[in-house]
């Protein structure tokens, strides 16, 4: 019996070490994992050691196009900065210091760049209306004037009298600086910028007596092409104190950059990256001890759909045709100026855009060098037309026209309607483009014969035309990562909201797209690829894939998206609108014939009015190809123009060079040099240039903005508008201070009975 007890006593004991263990074992291991707050960790640091945090940039990513080419990367340059953390508290001192690094680096070809906008010298006078934010930060009254502001900095800062007023002026706007600049340990005070090896060694010399001064790395945004979609591509700025208040709590610090438009701003996070930090500790001014808390990440690459060598192509066909085909053919050159248009080409399986035309255009690098030349730059070369431009599409709009009454069941394929050369309308005569007769919907695509379709919209109502109208996308935005114009419908609810009547006879004009809307080129290239598709509308998109920086890893690709599929209720009306637009491709000059390319092309031209003078139009087209398996869909405009379809073969060629086609393999491309225009008020010339770093100052320079979002959503702009911005210190970039509208060529007719487009 007692060998038993023994034995059970032995037993418990080994199982409760047994448990001990286990309970030990678990509580390390969430020690480990997780950690245990009432574990504290030991002192590191002598007392009177100041620690802080401080952000470690990452390395902003680079744009490169569908072929790898880079379009724009980051040249690495050494700024000097002052240091909080270094900086006296004593305000006199401090003020000793501040003069003296501002004279040293004056002594040395450098000067501080401030942004107080204040006058340098008396009379003190404000140098910009926008004062709000200066009066708001020193706590002044809303009457204060220039003289004020320098008073009450001389007095807050303790700037005495032992200084000239040069001297404290320099001081001020220096204090000044560190307030607007939000000062701290996280938030170095930048005073030069790409500072040479000779001043960096000098200014840490000085480092003993002007306490702070610091060489830190830096980058510059480079751009290489500055000739590649410059709209699209976008630029990059410093963040405004409006911004920094939101972006702060993003781990943005005011000496970042941020893209302001463009895909620089769409793709900001990607690009961006992800800022690492240290701790820093500071004992008696000296470094202490530096440790890495998290490390930088880089911002991914960012490659778009777009092939470089097919952009330049693509521009130079529009280029081409508006400076030498147009001005060759023009059958009204007292009326008709063909000096601007557009043109944008998609991937007809995907929706990816493969290029993007527009004229006048611009080269980006010419923000910095020739800014003040685009405030006088006539036909607003900053519109980017393919995505801002608002046009009526015309002839285009018919094919949207047949698809309703297709799908609505108010024609067949084989409904003849009857043309007489005009059609009457409530008492009112409107022309037509020929004498059809008995025409069918095939037929009539192929000569766009008028009396057909106002029939058609008379028989489908304006609300159907405005249904099928929007199934094409038409009226809101494509959703193109860089933003574009949404534009307008004909229909009485876009009138009402613009104060504007709307008359019956505007239904039928409605149907031919020839009454008040407006449509981007783009918008019209969707609507050629959902019909190249059979009623599925891809998402245009300009991004292909995203990539770890400097390498071949993909993190992720995009993924076409399908925005709307119009459920067919006639599943054969495809083959009409589609026949329609191959009969009207054949109908060609032999120069620029499509007919013998070795497949079919699908084409429906426009040429919408734009005023009450009835010779006043512009000229549009749509299409894709191969029509009976497409691969590529398009659009295109002319303003003030004719015979835009004249650019449609070479568009097509240039693409099955650059992308392939019909089973033919692209042949690699290699970008030409760069040809950047000499921008003058007088004479053009080029000059060839390859690479171009651009980084301009407030101080120096206020750009203007490329048009990036409408005003308003009123069809009844008249002009194309650029935006005065804030000034910039990488390359120009800055938010307008209110949205801008997006362009419309097209005046508007007042009266329903307004001649139709002639094809």
């Amino acid at each position: 019996m007692k060998g038993f007890a023994e034995n059970l006593k032995s037993i418990i004991i080994i199982l409760l070490v047994v448990l001990l263990a286990l309970l030990s074992s678990l509580r390390l291991m969430k020690i480990q994992v997780v950690g245990d707050k009432n574990i504290e960790t030991p002192q590191q640091y002598e007392p009177g050691t100041l620690t802080y945090t401080k952000g470690v940039k990452a390395t902003r990513g680079e744009i490169i196009d569908y072929d790898g080419n880079i379009i724009v990367t980051n040249d690495a340059r050494t700024d000097l900065v002052l240091r909080m953390a270094f900086f006296p508290t004593d305000l006199q001192e401090g003020n000793k210091i501040l003069l003296g690094i501002y004279r040293a680096l004056e002594e040395r070809g450098y000067k501080f760049k401030e942004s107080i906008p204040i006058s340098f010298s008396k009379p003190y006078i404000f140098k910009s209306k926008d004062t709000d934010e200066l009066i708001s930060d020193l706590n002044l009254n809303v009457y204060a004037t220039a003289e004020n502001c320098i008073d009450k900095l001389i007095s807050d800062y303790k700037i005495d009298d032992k200084y000239t007023d040069e001297e404290k002026r320099i001081i001020a706007g220096m204090r000044y600086q560190m307030i607007d600049k939000d000062f701290s340990y996280s938030n170095d005070l930048l005073l030069a910028e790409n500072v040479d090896e000779k001043t960096i060694v000098d200014m840490k010399e000085l480092g003993n007596f002007y306490r702070g001064i610091e060489a830190i790395d830096a980058s510059e945004r480079r751009i290489v092409r500055g000739d590649i979609l410059p709209h699209e591509i976008g630029t990059v700025g410093p963040i405004y104190a409006e911004e920094y208040d939101e972006l702060k709590n993003k781990g943005y610090s005011y000496n970042d950059v941020l893209g302001k438009s463009g895909i620089e701003a769409a793709m900001e996070t990607e690009l961006r990256g992800i800022n690492g930090q240290q701790q820093i500790a500071v004992k008696d001014g000296v470094v202490r001890d530096v440790k890495t808390i998290s490390d930088a990440t880089s911002g991914e690459t960012v490659k778009l759909t777009v092939n470089g060598a097919y952009q330049l192509k693509l521009q130079g066909i529009l280029d081409n045709f508006l400076n030498n085909t147009f001005p060759s053919l023009n059958p009204k050159p007292g009326v008709l100026k063909g000096n601007c248009g557009a043109i944008c080409v998609l991937d007809a399986k995907t929706g990816a855009v493969k290029g993007m035309a527009t004229a006048p255009t611009y080269n980006l690098k010419d923000y910095s060098e020739n800014y003040d030349y685009f405030l006088q730059a006539k036909d607003s070369p900053l519109v980017n037309r393919c995505t801002y431009g608002l046009y009526r599409p015309g002839s285009t709009f018919k094919t949207i026209t047949a698809t309703a009454g297709l799908n609505e069941g108010v024609i067949t394929g084989g409904t003849p309607l009857v043309c007489h050369q005009g059609y009457e309308f409530y008492g009112t005569y409107y022309s037509c483009t020929g004498y059809h007769g008995n025409i069918t919907v095939r037929h009539a695509i192929e000569v766009s014969c008028n009396s057909f379709f106002y029939e058609v919209s008379r028989l489908l109502g304006i609300d159907n035309i405005t249904k099928y109208a929007k199934l094409y996308g038409l009226g809101s935005s494509t959703g193109i990562e860089t933003g574009d114009a949404p534009g307008y419908l004909c229909n009485p609810e876009t009138f009402a909201e613009h104060g504007q009547e709307w008359y019956i006879g505007y239904v039928i004009q409605a149907g031919i797209g020839n009454q008040d809307c407006g449509m981007t080129p783009l918008q019209m290239a969707v609507v050629a690829n959902t019909i190249a598709n059979r009623g599925v509308r891809y998402q245009p998109y300009l991004v292909d894939s995203y990539y770890s920086y400097g390498s071949d890893t993909l993190i992720k690709k995009t993924e076409p998206v399908i925005a709307q599929q119009i459920e067919l209720n006639t599943p054969d009306l495809y083959d009409y609108i589609v026949g329609g637009m191959i009969d009207a491709s054949r109908n060609m000059p032999a120069i620029y014939s499509l007919s013998d390319l070795g497949f079919d092309v699908a084409i429906k031209t426009g040429t919408p009015q734009t005023g009450k003078n009835l010779d006043e139009q512009n000229s549009f087209f749509i299409g894709f190809a191969p029509a009976n398996n497409p691969e590529i869909a398009f659009a295109g405009v002319i303003e003030s123009g004719e015979y835009s379809k004249y650019m449609i073969r070479d568009l097509i060629l240039a693409y099955q060079e650059c992308y392939g086609l019909n089973g033919v393999k692209p042949t690699k491309q290699k970008l030409p040099e760069e040809i950047r225009p000499e921008l003058t008020t007088t004479t053009t010339t080029t000059t060839t240039t390859t690479e171009s770093t651009t980084s301009t100052t407030a101080a120096e320079a206020v750009t203007y903005e490329p048009v990036t979002e409408p005003l308003t959503e009123t069809p009844y702009s008249q002009q194309p508008w650029t935006q005065p911005v804030q000034p910039w210190t990488e390359y120009p970039a800055a938010v307008p201070t209110e949205p801008t509208p997006a362009y419309d060529p097209n005046t508007l007719a007042s009266e329903a009975s307004q001649e139709p487009d002639y094809n």
